[in-house]
């Protein structure tokens, strides 16, 4: 109708109302059409003798780092590891509940497998198998709240077999290293460079790693290396993979899993990235040696994952729902990568851009002599979120920041940028 009263093209009118809701001024609502967004109300700015250090922002984070950094306030978020949580499908979920409520039997409201939802088993394996290439048997999959959950699972058996020390990439997750050493595992750093881990320093018994799409770096574990680290199992060592936002590739399809080559892989991944986090529903394939007593460690915490949203999920992965949405965000979040990589050029020219290709989220380092946790708490004072590259290492190197745009507008985020030019000042 617009199209018509404005004697312009239907894709003309497209394009303007997605060029709104990407900057945040309108929000589709389905059916009930597109409506105005109110304009947020942000904190006031700091004031000349507010100091500039958070009490958030520190060298050495503690376990609850990750909790005070969502609390603190900030009116530009470009924290990582979030999507766009806005684009969550919910008329498609609603559909999706509604059929599954409309087809259970009373007896499905009990306690359910410990393993998951049969149904979901099902889904998993076959999104698995058109996705990331592993062919994997429902009964080898165990449901999970989220690749948190798979790795405490992981680090109790570990444990028990005997295990004392998971090596780590580093830089690496800050949160995959305290999840591991809250299981009372070592976690030794051994070193990333342009083609991922550094197989040939592995000392440890087993090795935790992301090799689809490295965090925080963005590099994928190159060919030699996966061949190196096929190597390596074979001769006993245990591989932990993390199969981070495999499915955010922009510039090519997707690296085919680790564990679609060597089925002795322990392998996590979730709905977290694609859908929301808020959901914790994610999924572990292991090797018959670990598989008995996960299944009875994740019994043990919980008696297995909610029935219901299982089911629902299982829905969407089986009538292409969940690939619908991939190709929505994937196109959603590429042209906010591209946003904030204009505004790094303009803002931060001096800075070096890591893991443009694919995922959530950039990593920018310097070479002039930058305090990254002194520059993230500035910001933080200006009222935008981000983290230090420092967080994520265990041994030295050069700063930086981990920046996610895939939760925030353009607008948004050429703002935040400039706020970091500003701080990290005019470069030499």
């Amino acid at each position: 109708m617009l199209a018509a009263e404005l004697r312009v093209s239907r894709g003309v009118v497209t394009d303007a109302y997605q060029r709104l809701i990407d900057d945040g001024h309108a929000a589709g609502r389905g059916r009930a059409g597109t409506v105005v967004v109110a304009a947020p109300v942000l904190p006031p700015s700091p004031s000349p003798d507010r100091p500039s250090r958070s009490p958030v922002i520190t060298p050495l984070p503690g376990a609850e780092v990750f909790d005070a950094v969502r609390a603190a306030p900030a009116r530009i978020d470009l924290t990582p590891g979030v999507p766009d949580l806005t684009a969550f499908p919910r008329a498609a979920w609603l559909r999706a509940e509604r059929a599954v409520l409309e087809e259970l039997e009373p007896s499905h409201f009990g306690y359910g497998d410990p393993r998951g939802a049969p149904p979901m088993r099902l889904a998993v394996s076959r999104w698995l198998a058109r996705n990331r290439g592993i062919r994997a048997d429902p009964g080898e999959i165990i449901v999970v709240a989220g690749v948190a959950q798979a790795l405490t699972l992981l680090g109790e058996v570990l444990r028990h077999h005997g295990v004392d020390a998971v090596a780590v990439e580093d830089p690496g997750s800050l949160g995959a290293r305290q999840h591991l050493r809250h299981g009372g595992l070592a976690t030794p750093p051994v070193p990333v460079d342009d083609d991922g881990l550094l197989v040939s320093e592995l000392r440890a018994p087993a090795v935790l790693l992301t090799p689809a799409h490295q965090f925080p770096m963005g590099v994928v574990l190159g060919g030699s290396r996966r061949r190196e680290l096929m190597s390596w199992a074979s001769s006993g060592g245990i591989v932990l993979e993390d199969d981070y936002d495999a499915e955010h590739r922009y510039d090519r399809a997707p690296v085919p899993a680790v564990r679609s080559m060597l089925p002795e892989v322990c392998y996590m991944g979730s709905v977290s990235k694609l859908l929301a986090p808020a959901l914790r529903v994610g999924w572990l394939l292991a090797p018959p040696p670990f598989f008995a007593d996960l299944v009875a460690a994740k019994r043990f915490a919980d008696l297995g994952n909610p029935v219901l949203a299982q089911l629902v999920l299982a829905r969407l992965m089986e009538n292409g729902e969940l690939e619908r949405q991939l190709r929505v965000v994937r196109g959603r979040h590429r042209r906010r990568r591209d946003a904030m990589i204009r505004a790094l050029a303009s803002e931060l020219p001096s800075a070096v851009v890591h893991g443009a290709a694919a995922g959530l989220h950039l990593t920018v380092t310097f070479d002039a002599d930058v305090d990254d946790v002194e520059l993230a708490a500035a910001a933080l004072a200006e009222g935008v979120k981000v983290q230090p590259l420092s967080w994520h290492r265990q041994r030295p190197g050069r700063a930086g920041l981990v920046l996610g745009y895939a939760a925030r507008t353009a607008t948004e985020i050429a703002e935040g940028v400039a706020v970091l030019g500003r701080l990290v000042g005019p470069s030499p």
